[in-house]
């Protein structure tokens, strides 16, 4: 299996358990790592036989814009469901960083491994 991947996505969201964070917009940092056969569209110079990153940036700005969580678990795991799906991505590691949450800490957050390679 071969992974394509997106490091260092910057979306905004609404995300957050305290009352403070449920009216602003905050930013989250992803990196993605995605399981894909990249023969087929090597192969033939094809576009549609790729994993398309603009696409997959899309579907992502389009996650965090609507999403509403307290927790960026809650985060990682419907944005792993929806590409899965989406994309027909058969596996996927996504890390996301919540900066500024402890200023003690370089990065906090959670990476989160789904299908299989």
């Amino acid at each position: 299996m071969d992974t394509v991947f997106i490091e260092g996505l910057e979306v905004e969201t609404l995300i957050g358990a305290y009352d403070w964070e449920r009216g602003i917009r905050q930013c989250l940092h992803l990196d993605l790592h995605l399981g894909w056969d990249i023969h087929p569209a090597a192969e033939g110079d094809d576009l549609n036989q790729a994993l398309d990153y603009a696409r997959v940036g899309q579907a992502i700005e389009r996650f965090a814009e609507a999403a509403r969580f307290e927790l960026v678990e809650t985060f990682a795991e419907r944005l792993a469901e929806t590409l899965m799906q989406e994309f027909g991505i058969p596996w996927l590691r996504l890390r996301i960083t919540k900066p500024g949450v402890n200023p003690r800490a370089r990065r906090l957050g959670v990476e989160i491994e789904r299908g299989s390679r």
